[in-house]
């Protein structure tokens, strides 16, 4: 059976990047009415069929309140931070379609230490490391020694960081300062080697289906240069890993732990987000996130030829077996982010930005992730990561190029950007020009 039930109104949750790129895939799908967006931006607001809605995304009882005064049929929560404020929790209490998972199963991300608990019991292959806390910083010390001895050793912070609480160690003295520098819980674990993947599933706590494989680049500079990031770009398909290995890999990541949370009482429904990295003995697990990514979201979206509402509606209602899996256009995708001055620290914001319009003309998705619209319909920066440049080619290089070309028609005072996102296909000659 195959159960494509469209919803009409639908309540986004979130305001950076992925949300502009969920909302500018849902609105354009038949039988959509309307997207509200909570609490949006000025970017997402250009979309046709969506408006903006004030409230705060973190307090359940307000967003259970929208989402009944919109009589919304599904809510899709975007970032991290409402699904462990239990954003989820009172939608479904309320009777609410949501797709998101609960705060429960939300600790697959939330706690590092969880994920390696959970990720364990499954039996899913990942690196070895151990959960520790302030009290026990000299075995920490002790362990983190041992594996920078044998390549490096990786220290990650074990709550929510933005993507940005792993710090990638050489030596000891290195992992001792990092674990110095954290107040609360932390894992420290042996450093692996490979290619990163990202491998999202849209899951209904008992069943799963995959989207693209799609691969994120973290530092900020090229050549996966300076400090780690939320992420500064992004390309799918994967030569790699293709897309057709992505049900293979939900056997081994996603499903297991989907049961594991399942015996444990807290079902997961949402989009379950594997980072894996491609080692010489297959791929291991790096974490698990308890949403979609971003900046993998711009480029996994563009390639989808099937409507997405009825999907995650059924995810939501526990019901996916009822729907076939999304089908895919033909080619790849592209995505390279524009960050502003300061970033990954604190961005400069105000600085007027130029070319948006002549990307958009050159046939370049911009999807808006910190941007504020002054007076005069000008933009200017508002956030860390500010844009997104996605485009689609018959392959990775062409891809690639027209990324490329859209993205430096944009400027700002300060912009940083890496240039060698999905560098590792080859790119036209003229893209050199």
């Amino acid at each position: 059976m195959n159960l494509h039930v469209m919803p009409t109104r639908i309540l986004l949750i979130g305001g950076g990047g992925r949300e502009h790129a969920l909302a500018w895939k849902l609105a354009a799908e038949p039988g959509i009415n309307e997207i509200l967006v909570l609490p949006g931006s000025d970017g997402i607001a250009q979309e046709p069929r969506v408006r903006i809605v004030a409230g705060d995304p973190l307090n359940p009882r307000e967003v259970v309140a929208i989402a009944r005064s919109f009589a919304a049929e599904l809510v899709v929560i975007g970032p991290e931070a409402p699904l462990a404020a239990g954003v989820a929790d009172a939608l479904i209490d309320a009777g609410i379609a949501v797709f998101g998972p609960t705060a429960a199963a939300a600790r697959i991300e939330s706690s590092k230490a969880f994920c390696r608990e959970v990720a364990t019991a499954a039996g899913v292959p990942m690196a070895r490391g151990r959960a520790y806390d302030a009290s026990n910083r000299s075995y920490a010390v002790d362990l983190a020694a041992e594996f920078a001895a044998r390549g490096g050793a990786v220290v990650k912070v074990d709550g929510l960081a933005a993507g940005k609480g792993v710090v990638v160690c050489d030596t000891a003295d290195e992992a001792a300062d990092a674990i110095q520098a954290i107040d609360g819980h932390f894992i420290v674990e042996e450093r692996l080697f490979g290619r990163e993947a990202s491998v999202i599933a849209l899951c209904d706590g008992r069943d799963a289906l995959p989207l693209p494989i799609s691969r994120d680049h973290k530092r900020l500079g090229d050549g996966d240069t300076g400090p780690n990031t939320g992420g500064m770009g992004a390309y799918s398909p994967l030569p790699d890993l293709p897309d057709e290995a992505a049900n293979d890999v939900l056997d081994r990541f996603h499903r297991p732990v989907l049961a594991e949370l399942a015996r444990r009482g807290t079902p997961f429904r949402g989009a379950l987000y594997a980072g894996l990295l491609l080692t010489d003995t297959g791929p291991r697990l790096l974490e698990f996130n308890a949403r979609f990514g971003d900046p993998e979201t711009q480029v996994i979206l563009p390639r989808l030829a099937a409507p997405l509402g009825p999907i995650l509606l059924a995810a939501a209602r526990g019901s996916l077996r009822a729907v076939a899996p999304p089908s895919l256009l033909p080619g790849a995708a592209v995505g390279i982010v524009l960050a502003a001055n300061g970033y990954p620290g604190d961005p400069d914001r105000g600085d007027p930005i130029e070319g948006i319009a002549d990307a958009g003309d050159r046939g370049s998705l911009v999807f808006h992730a910190g941007t504020i619209r002054g007076s005069g319909s000008a933009w200017a920066t508002n956030g860390g990561r500010v844009l997104t440049v996605v485009d689609v080619g018959d392959d990775l290089g062409d891809a690639r190029f027209a990324a490329e070309r859209g993205a430096s028609q944009i400027a700002w005072l300060g912009m940083q950007r890496r240039h060698d996102i999905a560098s590792d296909v080859p790119v036209p000659e003229a893209a050199a020009s």
